[in-house]
């Protein structure tokens, strides 16, 4: 009888130990602020996860990571996901002792010593379109959100985005990363496959090299708008895999 008390007990923390990852922390891009979240998120909370979204300053890389850092330090084991510039945050802030895996989507996933900047410039994107506005700071210009950030969304869900940007300063595609946390923790991609603002060549080549589990949607770099079931599938993945 005792030993299987202590069977059953070892299949109980067995099991705890292996519990699912219930913690999410998502991390917006350039040029938004983290609303754009919002249906990964009411799908992710409605499956019984618990949500946290970043708003980073997009001041530098520094500022950025630090901001998803006071997030981290608030929550338990969790899965980071960025898109897009939030790719670079989470890969720096990826080695919080919170974060069990990342997730990028249609993200930069640079290597040490790699620069948002010089990845764009090795593979280039279709847009042209971020301009300086001044100050040191860059947009989208607002004539062209539409059709290279989220042509697969109606016009008018994302005219406000792209009247309310929060600038990115232009410095931060020169920061380089100091290391790649998803060479020691696992990572999960999608790529978007009519991406205009990351060429999705580069983003297979990030997912490839990182050896990230991968899946690909066709669609806009607004990936998580126009597929946002999918993006949060990955998510849910990922969290039941984390231990």
């Amino acid at each position: 009888m005792k030993r299987v008390f202590l069977a059953i007990v070892g299949i109980v923390l067995t099991s705890l130990a292996q519990a699912a990852v219930k913690s999410i922390v998502l991390v917006h891009g350039a040029f938004v602020d983290g609303s754009g979240w919002k249906a990964v998120a009411d799908i992710l909370e409605h499956d019984g996860y618990s949500v946290r979204v970043v708003q980073e300053p997009l001041t530098s890389l520094a500022a950025d990571v630090a901001a998803t850092r006071v997030i981290l330090d608030q929550v338990g084991p969790s899965v980071l996901v960025g898109h897009s510039w939030g790719g670079m945050i989470i890969t720096e802030a990826g080695d919080h002792p919170s974060v069990r895996s990342l997730v990028y989507v249609a993200a930069f996933e640079p290597d040490v010593g790699e620069t948002a900047g010089g990845l764009q410039e090795k593979t280039p994107p279709a847009s042209q379109s971020v301009v300086p506005i001044g100050g040191g700071f860059v947009q989208v210009e607002p004539g062209a959100f539409h059709r290279d950030v989220a042509p697969d969304v109606p016009e008018r869900a994302v005219h406000f985005a792209s009247i309310s940007q929060v600038p990115i300063a232009a410095e931060a595609f020169g920061a380089a990363a100091t290391h790649a946390t998803w060479a020691t923790k696992p990572s999960y991609a999608v790529v978007a496959t009519q991406d205009r603002m990351i060429n999705p060549e580069l983003e297979r080549f990030m997912s490839r090299r990182a050896k990230s589990e991968t899946i690909e949607l066709t669609g806009s770099h607004a990936i998580f708008l126009s597929h946002p079931h999918e993006v949060a599938n990955l998510i849910e993945k990922a969290a039941r895999a984390a231990q």
